[in-house]
């Protein structure tokens, strides 16, 4: 199996990527809120047997430090994009989970010579009007919203719980059975909250930056529209029927506006089916990947930025 290493890469302040390594189209993977490069390493080793993969931690989550930056998604989106910029000089398979869902989906839109293929896992997303609410993950995102309130939560909690428990809590959250995530991967989390605990004063700030621009954006549904319209790469969402904090009817409105896009809903699974079922996801996205390979010509074509539709909406 692939061993998954560490390397840094300066982008204005240093930005820590896991290369799950493979040989071939370059695959990015981008976490979510409160995720690390970490998410992925229960399917980077799999992929890897498709393409090079590589697995970057955003400003101020993982090993990466905000360093002066911006943790909301106009500016990782920004980050990643310099990212693809440094990595390779092809268009790349992009994969988002939840919020980074949506800053792939952003950067598809935005810079669409660089993204030959697009995979959103869970992407965060407006909320349909009649879809069902979980008031838990509602009135925890509140709380989250409120200057003062949000910052004392987070560091009640993260007291409270410990790193062990707030990596317990989470998975209870995002999972419909945390006990399917192996082990091994449950401990690199444990030992990663235990690090950030240690030695990342930055890690509130960066969080809440982070969750409050999201809910922001989430809150535009037009301009979530123009992104989603402008997006010429071929794209598969990734939706577990279980999610507790992106709703499957989001998805499938979603899947409705764009119906040259596909919908593979995972039953019994929640917000992380990369953790949660990792062969299922993996079966899944490389199966898709293998009927939507774009021709060379179109890939060619957004690569050296020839009009492929109208003009994306600004970050």
């Amino acid at each position: 199996m692939t061993r998954m290493r560490s390397r840094i890469v300066d982008l204005d302040g240093p930005l820590h990527v896991a290369d799950f390594g493979g040989r071939g189209m370059p695959i990015v993977l981008v976490h979510g809120l409160g995720g690390s490069h970490l998410n992925w390493m229960a399917v980077g080793p799999r992929l890897a047997e498709r393409g090079r993969v590589l697995a970057p931690d955003l400003a101020g989550f993982g090993r990466t430090p905000l360093a002066g930056r911006s943790s909301g998604v106009g500016a990782s989106r920004a980050l990643l994009d310099r990212f693809l910029g440094a990595s390779t000089n092809e268009p790349v398979v992009l994969v988002g989970n939840s919020m980074g869902g949506l800053i792939a989906l952003m950067e598809a839109s935005l810079r669409p010579e660089k993204v030959a293929a697009l995979v959103l896992v869970g992407p965060a997303q407006p909320r349909p009007l009649l879809a069902s609410v979980d008031w838990m993950v509602m009135a925890t995102f509140a709380a989250y919203a409120m200057p003062l309130v949000g910052e004392s939560f987070v560091r009640w909690r993260a007291r409270l719980l410990g790193p062990e428990g707030m990596v317990r809590q989470t998975l209870a959250l995002c999972c419909t059975d945390p006990n399917r995530v192996a082990r091994d991967v449950f401990a690199a989390h444990v030992a990663l909250a235990e690090e950030r605990a240690a030695a990342m004063p930055w890690a509130a700030e960066a969080f809440l930056g982070a969750a409050r621009s999201m809910v922001a954006r989430t809150m535009r549904p037009g301009w979530f529209a123009d992104l989603v319209r402008n997006v010429p790469a071929p794209t598969l969402i990734v939706q577990g029927d279980a999610d507790r904090l992106v709703p499957i009817a989001a998805s499938r409105a979603l899947a409705g506006s764009r119906p040259d896009w596909r919908l593979e809903v995972l039953d019994g699974i929640g917000h992380v089916p990369q953790l949660e079922a990792p062969e299922r996801f993996v079966d899944v996205v490389t199966a898709w990947l293998d009927t939507v390979r774009a021709p060379d010509t179109a890939v060619r074509d957004r690569a050296s930025g020839a009009p492929d539709g109208p003009s994306p909406p600004s970050a």
